[in-house]
């Protein structure tokens, strides 16, 4: 009976693979390190996300502060005045005074982020402008009736 050396590899030992071990493990150790830079980048680059920090009422109006520039859409709808920020905060609500008539506001948490609206027995009319001051997004809301 003939034993399994390899003397002219026509036996059914397979032949040892001369490639190193090494390589499937470097270009791994490569891939998870380019993976861990990749999400440091990532992290790092990522804006801060917009937060309502506070509600002023004014003479005409509100002040509405955040920490940073928040996405707005602002809407007329049948003489109420909405804003949507992309933005996160807490629910608030409360009450103005506009030429001596009462106008509600409230601030409410919707699946886009906050929904200000601005409500009053009559039609409104509203204009808004934001503005950095003081290393925070000021957002100024001016009502006037229709």
């Amino acid at each position: 009976m003939h034993g399994s050396e390899g003397k002219d590899d026509a036996h059914s030992t397979p032949q040892a693979d001369p490639r190193s071990k090494l390589f499937p493990r470097v270009m791994g150790s490569l891939a998870i390190v380019g993976l861990m830079v990749g999400l440091m980048i990532g992290r790092l680059t990522t804006p801060d996300p917009s937060v309502l920090q506070q509600v002023e009422v004014t003479r005409d109006g509100l002040v509405v502060w955040f920490n940073n520039e928040p996405k707005t859409h602002g809407e007329i709808i049948d003489g109420s005045v909405a804003l949507l920020f992309e933005a996160e905060g807490k629910a608030q609500k409360g009450q103005l005074k506009l030429n001596d008539k009462g106008v509600n506001w409230r601030v409410r948490l919707s699946d886009g982020g906050l929904l200000l609206s601005l409500v009053a027995a009559r039609p409104l009319q509203g204009e808004w402008a934001g503005s950095k001051v003081d290393g925070r997004w000021r957002l100024a809301i001016h009502l006037r009736e229709q």
